[in-house]
């Protein structure tokens, strides 16, 4: 935490990270290809050839956002750190935010910007378990599916001694029938 505290102290510390990510070889306007530019005062990039204007968060989830790039980065910060998953309630009350709902909103721009349609299959060991999400249910034991629990399929790419990509799905039951076809 020192550490990230550290790195992303200003908003301008931020931007700059962002701006390396978007253009590791330096500025390139998408309109004319041109590599020069200035930086505006209200922190956009115009173009020094054509004059067109872009915003290191254009296309992002931070894109439109009226939250500093500090707390986005902290959420992301917080939620990619947490062993066992994060509610908005707890993102709200970690970043200090006044409304529920902004940490909601949060949460599910993070959770659908970490997910890829059409991502390509894991490759080389794979290891697949299933796994029951949620309390142990009265009447039920910890294998039970109740209305509070779900079965989650997990699958999950062996690199060296740790986890790579995974996969996640939930599936209706433990059968063979669910777990080979979600394989």
């Amino acid at each position: 935490m020192l550490e990230f505290e550290d790195r992303f102290r200003t908003e301008d510390a931020c931007r700059a990270y962002l701006a390396q990510l978007r253009w590791p070889q330096g500025f390139r306007c998408s309109r004319c290809g041109h590599s020069r530019a200035w930086r505006t005062s209200r922190h956009l990039w115009q173009c020094c050839a054509c004059s067109h204007e872009v915003s290191v968060t254009a296309g992002t989830v931070f894109h439109r956002s009226q939250l500093p790039l500090r707390v986005w980065f902290q959420a992301i910060w917080w939620v990619t750190n947490q062993k066992s998953g994060v509610s908005a309630l707890g993102l709200q009350r970690t970043l200090g935010l006044s409304r529920y709902e902004t940490a909601w909103a949060i949460l599910h721009k993070l959770r659908w910007a970490m997910t890829r349609p059409g991502r390509e299959p894991l490759t080389e060991e794979v290891e697949v378990d299933e796994i029951y999400l949620g309390g142990v249910e009265p009447g039920g034991g910890k294998r039970h599916l109740g209305r509070t629990k779900a079965l989650v399929a997990a699958a999950a790419e062996v690199q060296g001694g740790g986890i790579g990509r995974i996969h996640l799905r939930r599936i209706p039951d433990a059968s063979a029938e669910s777990l080979v076809g979600f394989v």
